[in-house]
């Protein structure tokens, strides 16, 4: 027997402005609200082959890179284009020593979470 990631949580200052974020970018939507977090996910819901995002709100900055980040590719463009789209929804480029001849894109969420944008194009679920 094994074990399936279900969920992923994120804490953040402003759980409001990372889940339009997070959802502009994977196609989310809203499936639960808390007091203090945000679960957004795939519009099937919870359980399904696309684990959740928690945004649990956290008054501590971010002080360092995170030892886990999250790796997103295309589904409908090349990566060009997916490129300009998150760049568009607010990510930025950010510099962790790569030497542009890395065949992805590392960004960083409108908190500074880096992510990347890989090359390769996925079929969409």
């Amino acid at each position: 027997m094994a074990c399936r990631i279900s969920e992923l949580v994120l804490k953040c200052r402003d759980p409001e402005a990372l889940a339009r974020f997070w959802c502009e970018v994977l196609d989310f939507t809203e499936l639960q609200r808390e007091e203090d977090g945000i679960e957004i996910g795939p519009r099937e819901g919870f359980g399904g082959p696309q684990p959740t995002i928690i945004l649990s709100r956290s008054d501590e900055p971010k002080t360092e890179a995170l030892r886990l980040h999250i790796d997103v590719n295309a589904t409908d463009r090349d990566q060009d284009a997916e490129l300009e789209r998150l760049l568009a929804a607010g990510a930025v480029p950010v510099d962790v020593g790569q030497t542009g001849e890395e065949p992805w894109h590392v960004l960083a969420d409108p908190e500074g979470n880096e992510f990347c944008l890989l090359g390769t194009r996925l079929k969409p679920l």
